[in-house]
């Protein structure tokens, strides 16, 4: 098996985020002919739970639990000369093993599972849309986990650039699957179909289990490549797996209260026409920084810490800590504040037209605006939680992602029966700000290493101001360009203008102000 190799924490940061930012480029291109073919109907709605469905369980099982429990073990057994193949080997076997019976399982109770998802679907044509859809897509996890295995062992060898670029794969199909639909039927006619949009929807059912077999191609190579050689086998139970067990449970648990929280949110937009469609959209534009930033950082900041940990390196282990808030804070804060000042000519833009009207722009402006306020709270929780996972401790995020969950709960229902489906969104945003509060309270009791370093805590409120001054150009610049956001055509020059001028006026009020340094960033890539 070959050696892992140094982390280089900015340039194995940087890979991570090259690759999905294509993958949410893609995703956006996706999410456009999404919006166009199946605009917010019922078509629509259905494929989007049915489709939620597979990506639920990923989280609970593989990305969240799995994974978390998995790659600090794996990374030690790399670093210390055991042998890290044969407990890959193991762990891939016993994961396959419980996704087989949880997808045979899961396709014979879909119709409950959709009902779980958006009780708004009863006694309603969505509900037998989903069901069909669902028993489609579901296969996807099976997939879609045994990748985020083989992306484990390559992120714990500091090979990041296989398992980031796994997900553009599905972008790239679910594309290819809504453009042939359109190609082979141009006239939009289909008489077997009660609402056209269904052969979109039917093609793109078909591409998720399909994406989902190429990215699981695409890291099993990889990992081969990389010297780990894994075969299906049948299960064992042992010493290490039943460690990873005890370690993943927690982890599964709460993994089970994040889905908890999607699902409160999920179950308030169903009783509202559209809502589902309006908050889908709206947490795609906010998802490009979470991924590029959020998840690129907790990708490889977890088996870095795991490493200094081990290595007894506490100065390592903060710096590295301290570099990734303050590389993720540059990144998202600014981000945050372009997302909640001009939410309307970035929704009209990219998704009003087709079957998406003006008054979708409206209502998934405000969802995206409430999302925006919760984006530094996002990324903070992936820059916080690679300090327990990296110390095997997954009780204690467990305990505050119910505290979360709780709020989720009553912010959502509360909320939705006085302003409706934005109390979903708004509630998505207090748990997330709950949630950093308890991180940050709980690491405060660990070593040297968790905590940030004098620089961040100097930086984050000059970060702060230099976002919020281009947050106010933003807004004199829309009012300038508004006339332009309804000319077609004209309408996409003028968002990449205020784009470009939000950007140059962060740039200019950052190093006014002193929130960062690009040489900096330079020798800290450099030194990795």
């Amino acid at each position: 098996m070959a050696a892992a190799k140094p982390i280089r924490l900015l340039a194995g940061f940087f890979t991570v985020g090259f690759w999905t930012l294509c993958s949410r480029i893609l995703g956006f291109v996706r999410d456009i002919l999404l919006a166009a073919f199946l605009g917010t109907g019922p078509v629509n709605e259905a494929f989007l739970v049915a489709f939620s469905l597979p990506n639920l369980f990923r989280r609970f099982f593989a990305e969240g639990a799995f994974n978390t429990a998995f790659v600090p073990l794996f990374s030690k057994k790399v670093e210390g000369g055991e042998d890290a193949q044969t407990f890959a080997q193991d762990a891939f076997s016993g994961l396959a093993t419980i996704l087989i019976v949880l997808t045979l399982v899961a396709t014979a109770a879909m119709p409950w599972l959709v009902l779980a998802m958006a009780g708004g679907f009863a006694a309603d044509e969505r509900l037998e849309l989903a069901t069909d859809y669902g028993r489609i897509t579901f296969v996807y996890i099976l997939f879609i986990s045994l990748a985020a295995l083989f992306s484990g062992v390559l992120n714990a060898l500091g090979r990041f650039a296989a398992a980031a670029a796994a997900p553009v794969l599905l972008n790239i199909i679910l594309v290819a699957a809504m453009l042939g639909a359109e190609w082979f039927q141009p006239d939009g006619k289909m008489t077997s179909l009660v609402y056209p949009e269904e052969r979109y929807a039917t093609a793109l059912a078909w591409g998720v289990p399909l994406a989902g077999i190429a990215q699981l191609v695409l890291v099993w190579f990889a990992a081969e490549r990389a010297g780990i050689r894994i075969r299906p086998r049948l299960p064992r139970l042992t010493p290490d797996m039943k460690k990873l067990a005890i370690i993943a449970l927690p982890a599964m648990l709460a993994g089970g209260v994040v889905q908890i929280n999607l699902l409160v949110g999920r179950q308030v937009a169903s009783f509202f026409d559209g809502a589902i469609a309006w908050l889908y959209y709206a947490d795609r534009l906010y998802q490009l920084p979470l991924g590029m930033v959020g998840i690129a950082i907790g990708i490889v900041l977890l088996p870095d810490l795991s490493r200094r940990l081990r290595a007894g390196d506490a100065e390592g282990g903060r710096n590295a800590l301290s570099r990734a808030a303050e590389i993720s804070m540059v990144l998202t804060v600014p981000a945050a504040v372009a997302l909640a000042v001009i939410p309307v000519p970035l929704i009209s833009v990219l998704f009003e037209r087709g079957q998406f009207a003006s008054d979708d722009t409206a209502a998934t402006a405000l969802a995206l605006t409430v999302y925006a306020i919760g984006l530094p709270a996002f990324v903070l929780q992936k820059v916080l939680q690679p300090l327990y996972f990296a110390r095997e401790d997954t009780r204690t995020p467990f305990r505050f992602a119910v505290v979360a969950m709780v709020v989720n709960a009553v912010v959502a229902i509360g909320l939705a029966l006085l302003i409706g489906f934005l109390g979903a969104a708004i509630a998505t945003t207090a748990a997330a700000w709950v949630m950093v509060a308890l991180l940050s309270k709980g690491r405060r009791s660990m070593g040297e290493e968790a905590q940030f370093d004098t620089r961040f805590r100097g930086r984050i409120w000059r970060i702060v101001a230099a976002a919020l001054s281009m947050g106010v150009v933003l807004l004199g610049t829309e009012i300038i360009l508004g006339p332009f956001f309804g000319a077609e055509g004209i309408r996409y020059v003028a968002l990449a203008l205020l784009i470009l001028i939000g950007m140059a006026s962060y740039y200019g009020f950052g190093r006014l102000f002193g929130a960062f340094s690009l040489a900096e960033m330079r020798s800290a890539l450099r030194r990795g």
